[in-house]
């Protein structure tokens, strides 16, 4: 009988050399066929000289090409291209977790929507999640504006040990006592689940993260070693290792983003004209939204991944799997206090001297520093610095480790700004001095800058490109400064004396200041 071939009667060297070419298109830019024959012509003459190899007609060679590239989208969208090239040549293997906790799996990605700083410009968020695998919940999603820090993840963590609290508003259906979830069992445990939302405690036993810069940095590190969580690493270009948070985005944007104004699409292919003129939530408005959105929509949900074992076709929701593994391995709450914030913190190793602490050109000083000063910490390990502990979005204030205790800090030029500030608000501060002919390592110059930075920013909008820049930054401390609450205000226990309720027998809701942008009115507002 004949034999036939998908590559019909062509010569088997100019199969190679388009095979050779189809390979190397994996990572270079898009492309044509007619480029591609291009380079197969010019292979075959260097290899074995020129008109020695027959090349085929123009149909037949397009005709070749697609047969061999069928499924590689050679000629199609190169991320696809590269997405499909970096999967392994193995069976998929699923990961699996017997118990809650057993392994968490932590990433952080531009949320696909715009939102609006105080001075009201738009600017796209990063959602930075942890999700538990074998309950497929979602312990804690943090919101920043545009860059995620080291101590925003490691608050993550502390964020996972805190029940999610009811909320003025909240319809009581999403109680964890109206839940699916063992609350009275939970609750003689742990009294925090008394007014819990329907959201499970997670307590991780080890987190899977990627080579992100926020994730193996020492603050991240030392936060996961001080609440005694092992840390694995995916390898380099490798997102199957933790697949399950990698599918978990693509959910959140086709269950919630997408229903939001000012969605901005997964690419500028999808993105829609003059989105960002839509943008009508906040960071702290979206924040809540999200939190709310993930115990109305994503707890209950039922999930493909998780199945009965007696009944294979019913799927589960998340909360339901985890009320199920929770009776069979129990739930041992870890509560933190203070002090334990004060360790996730980013730490500076640094000399007490005569004049106090010096960290970036700032200097921080008080009388407790006294007894400490040109002292040697006892830390050989240290070679005798202190342990210095800040927060990157308040650098108003440090945190001294004495063997005394903690020691705040001011900084000693607060009384010259007029707000808080971050890191990189101090940056651009330091950035305009030298811009002006100032020194940038005198803080007392610096600081009459960074004090006009934050004064320019609130009296309205910008008219110069740099001024825009710079109250783009100064609105992004602001959000943060919102945003960023120290989990010791959370995991503190509830007061004696609550409030009383009202006479519907629920407690008094607070208003929440939620609106819609409206440019015209902020523009009459600006005359």
């Amino acid at each position: 009988m004949r034999e036939w071939q998908a590559t019909g009667r062509v010569d088997v060297r100019v199969v190679k050399a388009v095979q050779a070419a189809l390979d190397a298109e994996t990572n270079a830019s898009t492309g044509t066929r007619s480029r591609l024959i291009w380079k197969v012509s010019k292979a075959l003459e260097a290899e074995h000289g020129p008109g020695v190899v027959p090349l085929p007609g123009k149909t037949t060679f397009y005709r070749l090409i697609d047969t061999l590239s069928t499924g590689r989208h050679t000629f199609g969208s190169a991320a696809t291209r590269r997405q499909l090239d970096n999967r392994p040549e193995g069976p998929f293997t699923p990961t699996l977790a017997d118990r809650p906790g057993e392994q968490v799996q932590v990433d952080s990605t531009p949320l696909d929507v715009m939102v609006l700083l105080d001075s009201g410009v738009p600017v796209r968020a990063d959602l930075t999640i942890a999700v538990d695998v074998a309950t497929r919940t979602i312990c804690a999603a943090v919101l920043r504006p545009e860059g995620t820090k080291a101590v925003d993840a490691s608050l993550l963590l502390a964020k996972m040990l805190v029940p999610e609290s009811m909320r003025p508003g909240w319809s009581q259906s999403l109680a964890m006592s109206r839940s699916l979830l063992p609350h009275a069992s939970l609750m003689d445990i742990d009294a925090r689940m008394e007014a819990a939302a329907a959201k499970p405690v997670i307590v991780p036993d080890g987190v899977v993260i990627d080579g992100g810069k926020v994730f193996v940095s020492d603050t991240f590190m030392r936060a996961c070693n001080r609440l005694g969580i092992s840390v694995q690493r995916a390898r380099p270009n490798t997102p199957t290792d933790k697949a399950v948070v990698e599918a978990t985005f693509p959910s959140i944007n086709s269950q919630f983003t997408q229903y939001l104004a000012a969605h901005t699409g997964s690419n500028t292919d999808r993105r829609g004209h003059r989105v960002e003129d839509r943008a009508a939530w906040t960071v702290p408005e979206l924040q809540a939204l999200l939190d709310e959105w993930l115990i109305a929509g994503w707890q209950h949900r039922p999930h493909d991944a998780l199945r009965d074992p007696f009944f294979p076709r019913r799927m589960m929701s998340p909360n339901e799997k985890y009320s199920a593994l929770v009776a069979a391995c129990g739930y041992l709450p870890l509560v933190l206090g203070s002090e334990d914030y004060l360790e996730l913190l980013p730490v500076k190793r640094r000399a007490i001297n005569a004049y106090g602490i010096r960290i970036d050109y700032r200097t921080y000083d008080c009388r407790e520093l006294w007894p400490h000063r040109r002292q040697h910490s006892g830390n050989t390990r240290m070679k005798g610095l202190w342990e210095v502990h800040y927060d990157p979005y308040e650098l108003s204030q440090v945190f001294v480790r004495t063997p005394d205790g903690w020691i705040t800090v001011p900084w000693t030029h607060q009384a010259m700004v007029t707000g808080p500030f971050a890191d990189f608000t101090w940056n651009l501060a330091r950035q305009e001095s030298a811009a002006r002919g100032l020194d940038d390592r005198n803080e007392t110059e610096v600081a009459r800058v960074l004090d006009e930075l934050l004064t320019r920013a609130g009296q309205g909008p910008a008219r110069t490109r740099a001024e825009r820049r710079s109250n783009r930054i100064v609105a992004r401390t602001k959000v943060a400064a919102a945003t960023h609450q120290p989990p010791s205000r959370q995991l503190t226990e509830q007061p004696d004396d609550p409030e009383p309720a009202d006479d519907a027998g629920e407690s008094p809701a607070t208003v929440v200041p939620f609106g819609i942008f409206d440019a015209h009115a902020e523009a009459e507002k600006w005359i």
